[in-house]
């Protein structure tokens, strides 16, 4: 069934692989304010050779929603859904990360994948090219690259900060789907006013594209020269909170891996990035 543009959610369940490291406190933090903001289910994994009743005290979500005062001191678990309508579970499996984190999308089926990445040192270690394109042949989700160190649209103390976002658009791949998950990440996490600049690098016509209708987004436009990722970096260097980047087609993020523009952007980026597969 094809939904309108003004029909489409920006989330409804979310996947968070967990490697216990500081990177991963940031993604985790978004991932559960997404999770909140939107009451939808969230899955956290840990996969290694950690003791398994570590992972039962990190991250540690009821206390997180504690300290975000969205939960009162000493809540029982059940109020995490009584109350704020979202469904946490934690996974805990020995071995490989990367075949317990395809079992589980595999099961799951989330729509947006938030992972931690180390800044602009790179992907995580265990999140090699070859580990990236196994993943993402099994999901057509969005990928939320959150980088270590980075203005994150949610702090560790889960306020959130989201005023503007880049949106970098070309003639392929479509920005058609990146368009509207731009727009509904401004409805569900922006203040009252998010502006979305619409970003091109390049002399020739700018691309048309349409924009859902919207309340919350104002709308500009800006050219860059150059190299493409560099100028996408530098673009978003001054007062962007995230960057909303179309990947090729049904591959999925498997685009984002492979020596890309979206790659490159990934690795350098000051902010988080939102990898949407075009369609």
């Amino acid at each position: 069934m094809n939904l309108t543009a003004e029909a489409v959610p920006f989330v409804k369940s979310i996947f968070h692989p967990s490697d216990f490291s500081k990177a991963s406190e940031l993604a985790f933090a978004h991932a559960l304010a997404i999770a909140l903001i939107r009451k939808t289910e969230l899955v956290i994994l840990h996969a290694g050779r950690s003791d398994l009743g570590d992972w039962a005290q990190f991250p540690p979500v009821r206390k997180t929603l504690e300290r975000w005062k969205v939960l009162a001191p000493g809540s029982p678990r059940s109020a995490r859904f009584e109350k704020l309508a979202i469904r946490v579970t934690k996974v805990s499996s020995r071995g490989n990360p990367v075949q317990a984190s395809l079992k589980y999308i595999q099961a799951q089926k989330p729509d947006l994948v938030v992972l931690a990445t180390r800044g602009r040192y790179g992907l995580p270690l265990w999140l090699k090219p070859s580990v990236s394109q196994a993943i993402a042949r099994r999901t057509q989700a969005m990928t939320l690259f959150v980088p270590r160190g980075c203005r994150g649209i949610v702090s560790t103390d889960g306020i959130i900060r989201l005023h503007r976002i880049l949106l970098p658009v070309d003639y392929q791949p479509s920005a058609e789907e990146a368009v509207i998950r731009a727009v509904r990440a401004a409805e569900s996490l922006g203040d009252k006013k998010v502006e979305i600049v619409k970003f091109h690098v390049g002399n020739g016509a700018f691309p048309r594209i349409n924009r859902p209708r919207s309340q919350t987004c104002t709308w500009t436009e800006k050219r860059g020269k150059g190299e493409v990722a560099a100028a996408i970096l530098d673009a978003a260097e001054t007062d962007v909170d995230l960057i909303v980047m179309a990947t090729a087609g049904r591959h999925g993020v498997v685009d984002a891996m492979r020596g890309s523009v979206t790659e490159r952007v990934i690795r350098g980026a000051p902010c988080p990035v939102l990898a949407v597969p075009a369609v």
